[in-house]
């Protein structure tokens, strides 16, 4: 299975590579859009865009993907996909990330329909989850708006050797 570039009606959805390591630096060094991420330091270089790049560019089959959001005017905007994906069960993880220049506008909101439907074709997903720290009421409003069930709560994410608590999301696709 190939992931493809994809659009909607105000953005390009084009897969991630090497010529986006300068906006990644920018995005993932970011302190606001780092808030809210329990897994990663934010970054101190350049090296650490280029990692997070040759992770979403590993062989496929591979078990993630990551499109850059550029709107059709040429600007990077964020980034969205999926991640731990499990195609034998049908299920994975959903993450994204916007500049808060461009929050509130739709975007991200267009972007996660946009991969939802092509998770439901094009991967065969079945369910799709999402992992939200409960202060990011933003987030929680986005993924409640695209159909997204709350399911629960967890503290699995440990970081800097304390547990964060996370509100679990889940989006089931009717076959």
């Amino acid at each position: 299975m190939l992931f493809k570039e994809l659009e909607t009606e105000r953005l390009l959805l084009k897969n991630i590579s090497f010529d986006d390591r300068d906006f990644i630096f920018e995005q993932f060094s970011n302190a606001s859009i780092n808030n809210y991420l329990y897994d990663a330091e934010p970054l101190l270089d350049i090296q650490g865009a280029d990692e997070i790049i040759d992770f979403y560019l590993q062989p496929v089959p591979r078990a993630q993907h990551r499109w850059m959001l550029i709107t059709k005017e040429g600007t990077k905007i964020g980034t969205c996909g999926f991640h731990c994906w499990n195609p034998s069960e049908g299920n994975c993880d959903i993450g994204y990330d916007l500049n808060p220049d461009f929050g509130g506008k739709g975007y991200m909101n267009e972007a996660i329909k946009t991969i939802l439907r092509f998770g439901q074709t094009d991967m065969k997903l079945k369910k799709v989850k999402a992992c939200i720290y409960p202060e990011n009421e933003k987030s929680i409003k986005l993924v409640e708006k695209v159909g997204f069930k709350y399911q629960g709560e967890t503290e699995s994410v440990v970081f800097r050797g304390k547990a964060y608590l996370h509100k679990i999301y889940s989006l089931e696709f009717r076959g």
